[in-house]
């Protein structure tokens, strides 16, 4: 099947998604940050997560999985990715009116197992 096909709002497959960056996001805001910026887009792609805590500022790649039979979400992040993650960064900040801060790329990794048991890990400053 098509993957466009299986993207449409309501689709399982994005609901996981957005359920894994409900639970990053819990996750930050627990730790003092707060959201700029939710699934921000441009002509290059998406950045899942910006977020910022004091002069730091965070691109956050969000990666969910049911089980673990394909290794870890986190294990999908290649270096073509973090290549594009890169310059979606870059993209976002030249658009960004608060002029130069600190900047860190993240890896959210969520596994949900039975029963929608969740495991979120974040890797700070993961490239």
């Amino acid at each position: 099947m098509d993957r466009r096909l299986r993207d449409v709002a309501g689709s399982p497959r994005l609901e996981l998604g957005r359920s894994g960056e409900d639970a990053a996001l819990r996750l930050y805001a627990a730790a003092g940050y707060r959201v700029v910026a939710r699934n921000w887009r441009c002509a290059l792609g998406e950045i899942d997560l910006v977020l910022e805590r004091g002069a730091l500022l965070v691109f956050c790649e969000v990666k969910t999985r049911r089980g673990d039979r394909l290794g870890g979400p986190y294990e999908s992040v290649t270096a073509a990715k973090q290549r594009k993650l890169r310059q979606l960064g870059e993209a976002f900040l030249a658009r960004w009116p608060s002029g130069i801060r600190d900047v860190r790329f993240d890896v959210a990794s969520i596994s949900v197992g039975r029963g929608g048991r969740r495991s979120v890990h974040v890797f700070e400053a993961a490239f």
